[in-house]
């Protein structure tokens, strides 16, 4: 894919959709779909401007900053072309959920998700089910202490596995470890989301 930039706008092939291109919209940090629309020339040079996601509406025939009515905008990462360059994909950061029915994306059954962002969100569920006989509620009934004292004995696993270059092991081991961050992150109210974004910080420095 080509990065888009307002200095290369002609390189997309506007004339075969009649000046329309779909733009597919993805969770920058999660990589969750979240949904379709469409731009021409004026909308991409308005989000690439103002870093806001902007369409032109089909229906209305005008220009629509996405969240201009409700709040839900989407904060612009990045613009790519695909190879046949009749196409784009939009990384965002959304604000709020971004479907119109209030849901986080407009593919919102379970299979439609990056998984460990439906894991994430099924942990998220198990913290606050009211009586979960599950070993996740079981943790966090158990306290942050517990739950940290089971992130080290994970890691040091993980660490014994690769020292005995036993792959098998330390992909198993791997998976509790990570498994029991998530919940470590969820008991304090955080998520992989904000792990991403820290090393997304990082990345850019």
């Amino acid at each position: 894919m080509t990065k888009i930039t307002p200095t290369n706008l002609s390189s997309i092939d506007w004339e075969k959709q009649n000046h329309l291109v779909p733009a597919i919209v993805q969770d920058y940090q999660s990589g969750q779909v979240l949904m379709l629309g469409y731009m021409n020339v004026e909308a991409l040079n308005q989000t690439l401007t103002t870093k806001q996601v902007t369409f032109f509406s089909r229906s209305k025939q005008r220009l629509w900053v996405k969240g201009e009515s409700s709040g839900n905008t989407l904060n612009l990462v990045s613009a790519s072309i695909d190879c046949d360059k009749d196409s784009l994909l939009i990384q965002a950061i959304p604000n709020g959920p971004t479907c119109h029915l209030g849901t986080i994306s407009c593919w919102n059954d379970e299979n439609a998700k990056p998984f460990l962002l439906g894991l994430s969100q099924l942990i998220k569920t198990r913290k606050n089910a009211d009586s979960e006989n599950s070993y996740t509620k079981s943790l966090f009934d158990s306290g942050v202490k517990r739950i940290a004292q089971k992130v080290g004995e994970e890691g040091v696993e993980v660490a014994l596995a690769a020292t005995v270059n036993d792959k098998e092991e330390l992909i198993n081991e791997s998976a509790d470890l990570l498994f029991h961050l998530m919940v470590l992150l969820e008991s304090q109210n955080l998520s992989l989301k904000d792990t991403i974004s820290c090393l997304q910080s990082r990345h850019k420095q």
